[in-house]
């Protein structure tokens, strides 16, 4: 699934692959937003994303639909 996150002052927004399930990456939004210091998300490969709440713009949870790969018909 992908994750986008717009941060304050920064012309790029960070877009992070992540095996989290959508209700995963809500609460962990909702938990930062609601007392937390910072938004702390495990991309695919492991890795921890950390982000400031202060700088948070907005939060774009995609959705986990596989992405279709080859050439086909619609």
């Amino acid at each position: 699934m992908e994750i986008t996150i717009g941060v304050q002052n920064l012309p790029r927004e960070l877009v992070i692959e992540s095996d989290q399930s959508p209700d995963e990456v809500a609460a962990a939004v909702t938990a930062a937003f609601a007392g937390n210091k910072a938004l702390e998300l495990l991309d695919s490969r492991g890795r921890r994303v950390i982000v400031p709440t202060s700088s948070i713009g907005y939060v774009e949870i995609g959705s986990e639909e596989q992405r279709r790969v080859g050439f086909g018909t619609l």
